[in-house]
Formats: C-alpha cells, structure tokens, sequence
C-alpha cells in the first residue's frame, strides 16, 4: 500500500551495511575458490548461525541450497552462493504479507515492545506514513510510565499532522488507548496507533497490564485492536527472539518491526524470526530519518544485501 521512492534502495543498502561486511562478504571469502565439500558447508554453517540466523533456519537454508544445486553444479562453489541467497529471499518471501486496514474505522494498531527498542519514536515514523498515503491517523499516548514519552509522541503528532490523544504521565493507560478509541471512532479516523509502557518481556505483571488493555478495547469494540505490532531492536539478536515468544504468547502478535538494523553485523535475526515465529514483518529501520524506516520487502532486503556493487 506504500508507494516507492526513489533513493530508497541506497538507503537500504547502506543501513545493512554491517550486515553485508559481517555475514555476506564472510560467506564470500568462504566460497571463493572453494569447492562444496562437508568442510565449507560446515564453515557456512558456523557463519550462519553466529550471524543470528537460528540452528534450525540456517540448516533449513543450507539444505534447500544444496537440493537445488543442479548436477552439473555440485562442486561449483559460485553457485551455491546464489542458491542460498534464493532460499533467504524464499524464506521471507514466505512470510511477507501487506498491511491490511479493515473497513471497520479505526483500525486500531496496539504497539507494544521493551524499554530502549525506539517504539515511541517508530510509531511516529510509521503514523507519518500512513499521513503521506492520504490517511487520517491518530495516535493515543498510552506510555504513560514515562516521563518524556508523552511529549515526545505529541511532537510526532505535530511532524505528522495527527491528533493525539494522552492524559499526562502517570495516567491509566487502558483509560487512555480506551478514549482514544472512542475519539477516532467520533472524528472517522481511518487509523488509531497507541504506544504503551516499555516492559521487560519476563514480567508477568507488566505483561498482564498489556492483556488489560487489549480487553478494555474489546468491549468498545470486539474486534480490537485489529493489529498488535512488537517493535524489536535488531541489535539484541537471539534476545529478540525471547521476546517474540513472550509477547507472541501474551498478545498474539499479528506484525513485527525490526529497528536499528544498520547497528548489527548479524541481519540473520530477520530471517530467523520470519521463519520461527510466522509472523510477518512490517517495517525495518535503517537509520534515523523518517525515510529509514521503511516498509519490509523481502526482494529487496536480499538485493541490498548481496549486491556487490
């Protein structure tokens, strides 16, 4: 549903990398000159794994390479190479799937995540483009724990020309999301996005005030939230996929957004949630402007990756 701009795929390619220098030109200096023998493809697994793909992902990706290596390719180390970056962008192919806004207005998107991921500041990101595709959007302050979330979410609000809905710091976040709900509803907002508190995935009580939420929204509307997106930080590696789990189990997740992926050598963590968890990702952050975070297309992740140029 988002337009393409241009200029977006340099973007891409530079914010991934690290990524590229840790896992792609690795796997490069492996292959090169090398013949597919049980050494290489035991050193391709060790790459893989320790790049954040997952023991299960990367030997999935290897086997599939493998398979489809035609005969006359087997010893040819240059095409495997291509091979495993076909079974990457199949895997996440698999699992790409677009933003669906129902008709029932808002669509009520329920953020959630743990302290220090930059949730705050990619729903604003992703409110201002909604804004930009000719939405009304509406964002609702529900990070009520801290203090400068509020502040920070209205100055989003103002860079994205949305109406947002808070009632200060210390306020009942149900309370909040629940008349933000209210007010969209009133006003025909296409899209309501709330923020909530940053908790540690391991705190039943913390996580219990998320469930709080998801059932006062109910009642208003039984239908609602329509999404409940998880924002993780890419650099956390194996830790973000505790966290897919905790929450995933929690609040039934239904999209995930990776930020920070230009901090991490080990891009592989996209792969490896995409593939464990079935939950597809919406958006990926590559850097600091608004234009860094951009919609997940698995084509192009894969070309920015390996591109050599």
């Amino acid at each position: 549903m988002f337009k393409k701009k241009k200029g977006l795929f340099s973007r891409l390619k530079a914010g991934l990398s690290k990524t590229r220098k840790g896992f792609v030109e690795k796997m490069d200096a492996i292959i090169t000159g090398g013949t597919v023998d049980d050494e290489l493809i035991e050193d391709l697994e060790t790459l893989l794994i320790t790049s954040d793909f997952g023991m299960e992902t990367t030997q999935g990706i290897l086997n599939e390479a493998q398979a489809n290596l035609k005969r006359r390719e087997r010893n040819d180390a240059e095409s495997l190479r291509q091979a495993i970056r076909d079974a990457i962008r199949d895997r996440l192919a698999k699992h790409q799937k677009p933003i669906q806004l129902s008709e029932d207005k808002p669509h009520m998107i329920l953020v959630v995540g743990v302290n220090g991921v930059g949730k705050t500041t990619t729903i604003g990101k992703v409110a201002a483009l909604f804004s930009q595709e000719g939405k009304k959007v509406m964002l609702a302050a529900g990070d009520t724990f801290r203090a400068a979330a509020v502040e920070q979410l209205n100055q989003w609000g103002e860079r994205a020309n949305c109406p947002v809905i808070s009632q200060g710091e210390n306020a009942d976040s149900a309370s909040v999301i629940f008349d933000a709900h209210a007010s969209a509803q009133a006003k025909g907002m296409d899209i309501l996005i709330a923020d909530t508190a940053g908790r540690l995935h391991t705190k039943s009580n913390l996580m219990a005030e998320l469930e709080k939420i998801k059932r006062v929204l109910s009642r208003q509307n039984e239908r609602a939230p329509q999404d409940i997106w998880l924002v993780l930080d890419a650099t956390t590696g194996q830790n973000a996929i505790s966290q897919v789990q905790q929450f995933h189990k929690a609040m039934g997740l239904t999209g995930l957004i990776l930020t920070k992926l230009d901090g991490t050598a080990k891009g592989g963590v996209v792969v490896g949630i995409c593939e464990q968890f079935d939950i597809p990702v919406h958006f990926i952050g590559v850097g600091e402007g608004v234009d860094d975070l951009r919609p997940f297309d698995a084509d192009a992740f894969v070309d920015a990756l390996f591109d050599k140029a």
